[in-house]
């Protein structure tokens, strides 16, 4: 009797909308620039109603799943185990499949973001700011417990917010302070910010900088260049974008996924800056 051994050579991006997702583009490039033929990677509409049966579904082929809003906690009760990254900010961006039949979740995001910062020679800093206080300030939160030694003050527009991010900088163990949204442009004072509010929403404080405004690395990839980074380019910041951010973690998922030790960074990256002078 042979026995048959299925390899796993299939993944995918789970969201809604997930039409607009890179995440396809990145990854196939990266099977592309390694040789590996066999690798499939699509992306799937899937909500969190459909979640459980979604991946119910799944064969052995499959070696991993990426996911995007609004299914980065609803995947948590459907796995075997979480790492810590994963855990400190409740949000499941990896899954990767096991041959024993264990689900496992992690979040590259995190130290996607430190990565990408190391990359451009940010490793360490003495205070930082975070605009805004949703799924991505609490990741880069995460990241700046690595990197920030001291206060990191955040600009939110509710106090339920702000109690948010300061009852997770005292688990990150990151001295988090709160500061009314509209001083936002302030943030720009600190050695780095991140923002990681949608389109728009930090246009205003573009006109309103400090003289000598410091790091930015703003989470989006489109539109780009956002008002802000443009006009903190034009003082001679140093600025990060979406796409820096989306490639490091995808560099991270990928290894995962495939059991490469090192993901084909460059290879990632040029695909994904194609697709978006395309789009």
């Amino acid at each position: 009797m042979t026995t048959l051994v299925t390899t796993h050579h299939r993944a995918a991006v789970l969201g809604s909308p997930i039409a607009h997702s890179l995440s396809p583009v990145l990854h196939r490039a990266g099977y592309a620039a390694l040789g590996l033929e066999q690798w499939r990677y699509d992306r799937f509409e899937v909500d969190e109603a459909g979640l459980a049966a979604f991946v119910a579904e799944l064969g052995p082929e499959w070696a991993g799943l990426s996911l995007t809003m609004p299914l980065k906690r609803a995947i948590i009760p459907l796995l075997d185990e979480v790492s810590g990254t994963a855990l400190s900010v409740d949000a499941v961006n990896t899954v990767v499949f096991h041959p024993d039949g264990r689900r496992t979740g992690d979040n590259t995001d995190v130290p996607g973001l430190v990565n990408a910062l190391r990359e451009r020679g940010i490793e360490r800093v003495e205070s930082a700011a975070v605009l805004g206080a949703g799924a991505t300030a609490s990741s880069a939160l995460a990241a700046l417990a690595q990197i920030c030694t001291g206060e990191v003050t955040t600009y939110v527009r509710s106090a339920e917010r702000a109690a948010e991010m300061q009852a997770l900088g005292e688990r990150l163990g990151l001295r988090v302070r709160a500061a009314d949204w509209e001083r936002g442009a302030e943030a720009l004072a600190a050695p780095l910010t991140i923002s990681t509010t949608p389109a728009g929403a930090t246009d205003s404080f573009a006109s309103a900088l400090p003289e000598r405004p410091g790091a930015l690395f703003d989470v989006l990839y489109h539109p780009w260049p956002t008002k802000l980074v443009a006009a903190c380019a034009e003082r001679g910041s140093t600025v990060l974008g979406g796409l820096d951010l989306l490639v490091h973690q995808a560099v991270l998922q990928f290894e995962q996924f495939t059991g490469e030790a090192v993901g084909p960074l460059a290879a990632m990256r040029a695909a994904g800056e194609a697709a978006l002078a395309e789009s």
